[in-house]
């Protein structure tokens, strides 16, 4: 009998997917397994099958999209956006979109990434749930080009393209804004650092405040799960306890949170608070007053997206790219 790709996995000691990589030259592996993989061939006298390779090679006219949506998450209307900008640039080019949410869970993440695997996905966008590298992720193969949105995965083997907002430019313009209005000690309230669009919002606060001459506080720091209740009681303890004059909220959930205890303390915006909100959902326009935020542009980054795959298909073989998106400040009625 003759041997399979399952019987070289077992006698490399590796994964099937591994083996793929090697046949195939689709991903990265580094040399001592090459070398495992290439001996367990040998010795097992294994013909790679070119018929399979040509069926795995077919395309579906289909990309897969992951988006990381929790329940009860206001994060939907944002992914929403972004899977619209990608199916308008998708239709015109003849593919379809597949969708799938990760609830920015890892194991579902990986369970929506096997789900692809089955599909014969030409592409995958994905915004990752986490730092952890692809490549370190068991059970992720596929021989499809990736592009990641909105958060750029922490890896020193660069998978794919990335196609980000600029948050910390975008924090930093907000911070500016509240101390040229006169704001001098303004908190700062986000969810937990990790995600490197979390990451950068935080590095455009400190960047601003030290490009102003006020020295970082890390008393008017508070991180936490993104929740309304924490957006609640952060902004308690920072307006009573630190006596802050002005809030950048870098988390859109927790700036609800933000607003209601204001409204239970009976604060006065902007008299008395200073107020920004990541990022531009439509309840920020209809408070009184209305709140500046920043925003993202969501289409646009879908619809870049979309291109950068497009691209990417055609030239498989071309450097990564990162491609970064400007957000911009809105200044309503809350400094």
């Amino acid at each position: 009998m003759a041997a399979r790709i399952k019987d070289v996995a077992q006698h490399a000691g590796v994964s099937t997917a591994t083996v793929s990589h090697v046949i195939n030259q689709t991903r990265y592996v580094s040399p001592e397994v090459v070398l495992k993989v290439k001996q367990a061939m040998d010795e097992l006298n294994y013909i790679p099958n070119p018929v399979a390779r040509s069926l795995r090679n077919k395309k579906s006219g289909i990309i897969g999209l992951i988006v990381p949506i929790r329940n009860n998450d206001n994060s939907n209307h944002f992914f929403m956006s972004i899977a619209n900008g990608i199916e308008s640039i998708l239709k015109s080019a003849g593919y379809h979109l597949l969708l799938s949410n990760s609830q920015e869970n890892h194991e579902e993440e990986m369970r929506c990434i096997k789900m692809f695997n089955t599909q014969n996905i030409d592409g995958l966008i994905i915004a990752p749930t986490d730092g952890t590298p692809l490549y370190k992720k068991e059970g992720v193969s596929g021989d499809y080009p990736i592009v990641f949105v909105d958060r750029k995965p922490k890896s020193e083997i660069r998978l794919g393209d990335c196609i980000v907002s600029d948050s910390s430019e975008g924090t930093y313009q907000g911070i500016k804004a509240l101390v040229d209005k006169g704001y001098k000690k303004i908190g700062y309230i986000t969810s937990e650092l990790g995600l490197t669009s979390v990451d950068e919002r935080m590095e455009g606060y400190k960047t601003a405040l030290m490009d102003s001459g006020i020295k970082f506080d890390e008393s008017l720091v508070w991180i936490g799960e993104g929740t309304q209740e924490n957006g609640y009681e952060y902004t308690r303890k920072l307006t009573t306890e630190q006596d802050v004059d002005a809030l950048f909220v870098a988390n859109n959930i927790m700036g609800k949170g933000v607003i209601t205890y204001i409204r239970d303390a009976g604060l006065r915006v902007p008299d008395q608070l200073g107020l920004i909100v990541y990022d531009d959902y439509e309840w920020t326009e209809v408070m009184d007053p209305p709140i500046s935020v920043i925003k993202q542009q969501s289409f646009e980054l879908g619809r870049k997206s979309a291109e950068v795959m497009m691209s990417r298909i055609q030239h498989p073989d071309k450097p990564f790219e990162d491609y970064r998106l400007p957000a911009e400040l809105i200044v309503r009625g809350s400094f």
